[in-house]
């Protein structure tokens, strides 16, 4: 994979590498389905990836639901207000 841009210098962008780190490994966590579901719109903007999962925000909303029970949905729209912010961020910058 390509080197990262500085991603952290960006708002959400240290969530988002790690999310990259994630999925470069193969990992389902938070940070690796939120990337998938910003997938089209990251790589649209020049971030490489490797391979999104499929389902993301199913997966996600599960996830968040075995961690934090009823807070769940709240955590959920959290991360996508901050997946939005590095993408509008990113989108800027270049």
């Amino acid at each position: 994979m390509a080197a990262l841009p500085d991603l952290n210098a960006l708002p959400g962008g240290s969530l988002v590498r790690r999310g990259i780190s994630d999925l470069d490994a193969g990992r389902e966590t938070p940070e690796s389905l939120l990337v998938s579901i910003g997938a089209p719109r990251l790589q649209g903007i020049g971030v490489p990836l490797p391979k999104a999962i499929s389902d993301p925000e199913h997966k996600l909303y599960l996830l968040l639901a075995g961690e934090k029970g009823d807070a769940a949905h709240s955590a959920y729209n959290a991360l996508v207000r901050r997946l939005v912010s590095f993408e509008r961020a990113a989108a800027c910058a270049s």
